[in-house]
């Protein structure tokens, strides 16, 4: 099997990470890995930004922890995330927008690196608050949030995988 199919059969979600941050190659391979996701006409509608920042990150958990309604970290005391929007104005950004959430989580499960995707990310930056991050980063147009890749290294071993559903695939011949 090649190494890629390897990887998206063991990649898997993590919820509970050690505090270290990620070596920053490895951030940044994971980082270009995504902006090569495809694109509906190679628009490239998506944008990441990057969060090694520990008072940024603990300010948009505690804005997701909001939306979901929860006291908890919605992180999973990761410690560093990037977070996924996509330009409105494109028909395909939310498809866009998935593929390079994918594209980021396969690109870290081949570095070793955990990670899950967490979503409240539109409702996070349709807020105010997101709204003035987002100024602050000179971020303008009309994105909206797909969703957060919160990456780590994995405080206990991930789980295997759940058996593949029988009615998953459909073949016609």
């Amino acid at each position: 099997m090649g190494e890629t199919l390897q990887i998206l059969e063991t990649r898997r979600s993590c919820r509970a990470y050690k505090p270290e941050l990620i070596e920053d190659e490895k951030l940044q391979a994971i980082i270009k890995a995504g902006t090569y996701a495809a694109t509906g006409m190679g628009r490239q509608s998506p944008i990441i930004i990057a969060v090694t920042n520990k008072e940024m990150r603990d300010r948009l958990s505690k804005m997701n922890a909001a939306i979901m309604g929860a006291n908890s970290d919605p992180f999973y005391g990761a410690p560093e995330l990037l977070i996924v929007l996509a330009n409105k104005s494109i028909p395909t950004y939310l498809y866009d927008g998935s593929l390079v959430m994918g594209n980021l989580m396969n690109a870290a499960a081949d570095l070793g690196v955990s990670s899950c995707w967490i979503h409240r990310a539109k409702e996070e930056f349709e807020s105010p608050e997101g709204k003035e991050i987002l100024k602050s980063l000179g971020i303008e147009g009309d994105y909206e949030g797909i969703g957060h890749v919160i990456l780590g290294y994995a405080a206990s071993p991930v789980q295997a995988p759940a058996p593949r559903k029988n009615d998953y695939v459909y073949i016609i011949k």
